[in-house]
């Protein structure tokens, strides 16, 4: 299946409920194993997400498949041991609740098919196992486990337009053929920064997947 990927940490409508600025979130653990220019090769530690699927435009998805992920880490789960939960909140200590708050971490990543189905999901933190992760409320969220991986990737700031994502997508699968790397999937789009943040400043990424083998300094 031909897939089409965007990263975006949360939708602009969204950030509103979220913490303030202060509270900056955490990225997936990786190591930076090669640098030219805006361009790196990245290794992922293996990853649990919190995953939903939706219909609809790309735009559109994003906001609609957020929801649920939003409310399944601000308290819409279910401890595994049934009982009271911790709760864990974006910058205090751990506290006793009924259920528990899981701490923002980025990127959310959504995923589409052509026929205009997406899968939007939020990195859970690393402190979390599928054991230990609370059972969604929601049953449309689903916890996947994403085995290690290595990503390249290209780093832009500024505005995070369609268009532009195409054509850094277009520069690093160029990149990535003409250096001799084995390509593993489409493109994954990625955004950062909130709206708060301006736009000369913001940080946005393409991701595409690569076989560890073949991920050397050309």
């Amino acid at each position: 299946m031909d897939i089409r990927s965007l990263l975006i940490p949360v939708t602009i409508g969204l950030f509103a409920a979220l913490p303030a600025p202060a509270d900056a979130a955490d990225e997936p653990p990786h190591a930076v194993v090669f640098r030219d220019g805006a361009i790196e090769f990245r290794d992922y530690a293996p990853q649990i997400s919190a995953t939903v699927e939706v219909d609809g435009s790309m735009a559109r998805a994003g906001n609609s498949g957020f929801r649920p992920l939003a409310g399944y880490i601000f308290g819409g789960n279910t401890a595994r041991d049934g009982d009271g939960a911790e709760e864990i909140a974006m910058t205090t200590p751990v506290t006793q609740a009924r259920s528990q708050e899981i701490a923002m971490t980025t990127p959310v990543t959504q995923s589409g098919s052509g026929d205009g189905v997406w899968q939007v999901s939020f990195i859970m933190p690393t402190r979390w196992t599928m054991d230990t992760l609370p059972i969604p409320d929601d049953p449309r969220v689903a916890l996947v486990e994403v085995p290690a991986r290595r990503l390249a990737v290209i780093r832009f700031s500024g505005g995070a337009s369609d268009a532009r994502f195409a054509a850094k997508a277009e520069e690093l699968s160029a990149y990535l053929s003409d250096t001799g790397q084995v390509m593993i999937g489409a493109p994954i789009y990625a955004r950062y920064d909130p709206p708060w943040v301006p736009t000369p400043f913001r940080r946005n990424e393409v991701m595409i997947e690569i076989q560890d083998e073949q991920a050397v300094a050309p």
